[in-house]
């Protein structure tokens, strides 16, 4: 009888790691997934920015510098690894600022604003945009799962001894994160 209770006892330990380091493993590969959502969502943006700066040429031919600072960041961020997460998204913020300023160029020429290709290209970027933001907190809330698994007994003891590490969260540029200059907000009781 005793026998058979530790075979129990010891198939249940082991059932039990088991679970445990798969749930880990599980968290891992959705923050992960999640990232390469971010990634294709990235391309996406990176493939449209031609059309966009060939449409745009023809119309604000003084705009030289705007289109070669959009090109050159898609370049920069072309080349990026995969796993320089911060960096692809620290670029990317900057691209989607030149992309405001593309954007901008419109409201200056109205023939660029009439052209249907432009308009098309800007309702496809300002699509990707929204998408990268999704995928962005999807990304930090699946590294949220992930990084909580690592921190909480009993998860955690599996977690050490196999080596996990924390992963960072995406980060929102601090300028992002502060209202906008001239609005005063009042909360009324």
């Amino acid at each position: 009888m005793g026998l058979i209770i530790t075979v129990v006892v010891i198939i249940l330990l082991v059932g039990g790691y088991i679970a445990l380091y798969n749930g880990l493993q599980t968290a891992k590969v959705h923050a992960e997934e999640a990232w390469s959502q971010i990634d294709v969502q990235l391309k996406r943006r990176n493939d449209l920015i031609p059309n966009l700066v060939e449409t745009t040429k023809g119309y604000a031919k003084h705009e030289k510098e705007t289109l070669s600072q959009v090109i050159q960041l898609r370049n920069q961020l072309a080349e990026l690894p995969t796993d320089a997460h911060q960096e692809k998204m620290a670029v990317s913020n900057q691209l989607t600022s030149s992309l405001k300023s593309i954007f901008a160029l419109a409201e200056s020429y109205p023939d660029l604003k009439a052209n249907q290709e432009f308009g098309k290209l800007m309702e496809e970027l300002t699509n990707t945009e929204n998408k990268i933001a999704y995928s962005r907190q999807l990304f930090n809330s699946s590294v949220a799962v992930f990084n909580q698994k690592l921190v909480t007994f009993p998860s955690n003891m599996v977690a050490k001894f196999h080596h996990f590490t924390k992963m960072d969260y995406l980060e929102v540029p601090v300028a992002e994160k502060s209202s906008p200059k001239g609005i005063i907000l009042e909360i009324k009781e």
